[in-house]
C-alpha cells in the first residue's frame, strides 16, 4: 500500500467514524411517519397542539386543510376543509375552541374543539399569516398586511380569544413582517421586520413599537424566531445562506451567528435542555447552548424536500417535523423522540 493510498484509507475510516458517532449520538430518534394521504405538492406552515385532548393541528396552507393527529395512535383522525390559506392556530381547551389564522380567506376561524363544526370569523387584512398568542391575556397577535395585501405597511392585530373580538392594530412600517416572540415577564413583543432586515421591539400594553434594532451587517431577511428570556437572548434565523443570529434581547447586540440549515421555517428554544431546533429543508438541526454567548452544533438530523414545519413538544418528549408531497413522496408527518 502505497503512502497516498494509505492516507486515503484513513480519512474515509475518520469520516465514517464521526458519521457513526453522530448518528449514535443524534439529540432525535424518529419513531414513526404518519401518512397524510391525498395531498398535493405545497408547503404546510404550523403545528398546534391539544395536550389534554391529545392532539396535534397542522396547517397545509396549499391544500386547503387543516389536518388533525391522534397523538396516542399517531394517527390522522380528521379533516377541516372549509379553509382557503391557513397559516397559524391556537387551541384553548378551556373554550374547547380551535383558533384559525387564515391568510386566503383573511381572518381567524373558530371551531367547536370537538365537533370541528365552524362558528364565526374574525376579520383581519388579507395575508394573515405569523402569530404569538399570550396566555395570560388570551390574546393572538397576529402579522397581514404588506406585499401579498398590495399595502406599504403591515399590522399585528390583537384577537382577543374569549371575546371572540378583534381589539385594534399595530402598525408596522414595513411591507414585510415574518415570526413573533413574545415576553411573559413584561411587555415587549418582538418581531422580525423583514422588509427592513431588522428586529422591531413592540410594547403591547402601549401598542406601539418602541425601537428596531438592525440585523444587515449578520443577517438579512429574518424569518424564524425564537426567545431565550431568563438568559436574555433573541434568537432569529436566515434562510439563503441558513444562519442562526442571537441577539442580547435588552440592548439588541448582535452576540453571534452561525450556520445552520437553509430554507427554515421553524424554529424552537427548549428552556430544560438548553437546545435550539431548527427545521429546513433537507435537515432539522440542533444547537445546544453552551452558555447565553455559545451555540455549538449537536446535531443535523435528515429531512426532506421542504420539509420546514416543525413543533416540539417537551411534555411528551416529542419533536414532529410535516413532510410535504413532493413528486412520487407522499405526505407525511415524522414523530421523533428528544434524546438527552
Amino acid at each position: 500500500m502505497t503512502k497516498l493510498m494509505a492516507i486515503s484509507v484513513f480519512t474515509v475510516f475518520i469520516l465514517l467514524t464521526i458519521g457513526m458517532w453522530a448518528q449514535e449520538n443524534a439529540p432525535l430518534e424518529l419513531l414513526q411517519k404518519i401518512p397524510i394521504p391525498g395531498l398535493k405538492d405545497g408547503d404546510f406552515d404550523h403545528f398546534a397542539v391539544d395536550l389534554p385532548g391529545h392532539r396535534l393541528f397542522l396547517t397545509a396552507e396549499m391544500n386547503a386543510a387543516v389536518e388533525v393527529f391522534d397523538l396516542d395512535t399517531n394517527k390522522l383522525i380528521h379533516v377541516i376543509s372549509d379553509v382557503k390559506t391557513p397559516h397559524s392556530m391556537v387551541y384553548r381547551d378551556d373554550l374547547k375552541k380551535l383558533f384559525v389564522v387564515d391568510g386566503g380567506a383573511p381572518g381567524v376561524k373558530i371551531y367547536e374543539g370537538d365537533s370541528y363544526k365552524p362558528i364565526e370569523t374574525i376579520d383581519l387584512l388579507p395575508d394573515a399569516d405569523s402569530m404569538a398568542y399570550d396566555s395570560a391575556t388570551k390574546y393572538m397577535y397576529i402579522v397581514n398586511g404588506g406585499d401579498d395585501a398590495h399595502l406599504t405597511y403591515s399590522n399585528i392585530s390583537i384577537v382577543d380569544t374569549t371575546a371572540a373580538k378583534k381589539l385594534g392594530d399595530i402598525k408596522i412600517n414595513s411591507d414585510k413582517v415574518e415570526a413573533l416572540a413574545l415576553e411573559k415577564s413584561g411587555p415587549r413583543l418582538f418581531v422580525d421586520i423583514t422588509g427592513k432586515d431588522a428586529v422591531g421591539v413592540i410594547d403591547r400594553e402601549k401598542r406601539t413599537v418602541i425601537t428596531t434594532w438592525p440585523t444587515s451587517k449578520a443577517a438579512k431577511h429574518l424569518v424564524a424566531m425564537a426567545y431565550d428570556e431568563p438568559d436574555h437572548r433573541l434568537f432569529v434565523t436566515t434562510r439563503d445562506p441558513g444562519k442562526l443570529v442571537v441577539l442580547d434581547s435588552d440592548s439588541g447586540k448582535i452576540v453571534t451567528s452561525v450556520s445552520c440549515v437553509g430554507t427554515n421555517d421553524d424554529m424552537a428554544y427548549d428552556s430544560g435542555s438548553k437546545r435550539i431546533y431548527i427545521a429546513g429543508s433537507g435537515f432539522v438541526d440542533v444547537f445546544q447552548q453552551n452558555d447565553p454567548d455559545h451555540y455549538a452544533l449537536v446535531g443535523h438530523i435528515p429531512g426532506a424536500f421542504r420539509a420546514k414545519t416543525a413543533i416540539l413538544v417537551p411534555d411528551l418528549k416529542r419533536y414532529y417535523l410535516a413532510v410535504p408531497h413532493h413528486g412520487s413522496d407522499e405526505a407525511e408527518v415524522r414523530v421523533y423522540k428528544i434524546l438527552p
